[in-house]
């Protein structure tokens, strides 16, 4: 019988990241891929990926397989130096711990508190009212509004955040952590049509990492398995 790790993973290095990415017409991208692509691209990090379909069978992450890599039967999952990490915060910490080089966190200790307040407020208070979950819930008819809603909310609090941290990019003139947790989700709020007009720091940090190499290579439309109405 292939094991987990068999079905899941190949081993042409140490390092693979699991595909987070639904395959559906209309779907929302998950966020926690964009992220982390980001910051593998930022520190040089070599990986590979692995589809994990949310949708095919009911979905693969709720498989027999799949919950022993991660019980909570979520994505993402990043398998590394041997071990198997899961929670796109968490994995993030692991990374910036054990790949100093290209550092994503400020050596200041206020401004590394700064960069982790962002993230939070992303991470835990906007992203998770997107989850897949949540909107089978809300339902068809609602989740734009729904979307709308708690992005705007919680894009308040980041401007206001902004407005005192913020230099070139979310903290200072250096990329940081920050940045990677929010620009996929200014990629979110697009998608959903919010209105970004009152939030002019983030539109301008966004300007600033559209176009570096990282973030255009782990933008959603450059990925191998973007489907064709999703780059619309």
């Amino acid at each position: 019988m292939m094991s987990a790790m068999g079905k899941f993973y190949k081993s042409s290095n140490d390092l693979l990241l699991l595909r987070l990415f639904k395959v559906v017409p209309g779907a929302l991208f998950l966020l926690a891929k964009f992220l982390l692509l980001e910051a593998l691209n930022l520190k040089e990090i070599p990986y590979d990926i692995k589809p994990v379909s949310l949708v095919k069978s009911g979905g693969e992450q709720h498989s027999n397989e799949f919950r022993e890599i991660n019980p909570m039967e979520q994505v993402p999952a990043l398998h590394i130096d041997n071990h198997t990490l899961i929670e796109s915060l968490n994995i993030l910490q692991y990374l910036e711990e054990t790949r100093p080089n290209r550092p994503l966190m400020p050596a200041d200790p206020v401004k590394r508190a700064r960069v982790r307040e962002i993230c939070e407020v992303i991470a835990s208070g906007i992203q998770p009212l997107q989850n897949l979950v949540v909107l089978i819930y809300v339902g068809e008819e609602r989740k734009k509004e729904w979307a709308q809603h708690w992005i705007t909310r919680g894009f308040t609090a980041v401007e206001k955040l902004l407005s005192s941290s913020a230099g070139k990019y979310c903290v200072g003139d250096e990329i940081t952590l920050a940045d990677c947790c929010l620009v996929p989700q200014i990629f979110n709020a697009r998608r959903f049509h919010v209105d970004l007009r009152p939030f002019p720091t983030i539109l301008r940090v966004d300007r600033h990492l559209e176009h570096h190499p990282a973030f255009t290579a782990a933008h959603p439309n450059n990925q191998p398995d973007c489907p064709p109405e999703a780059t619309k």
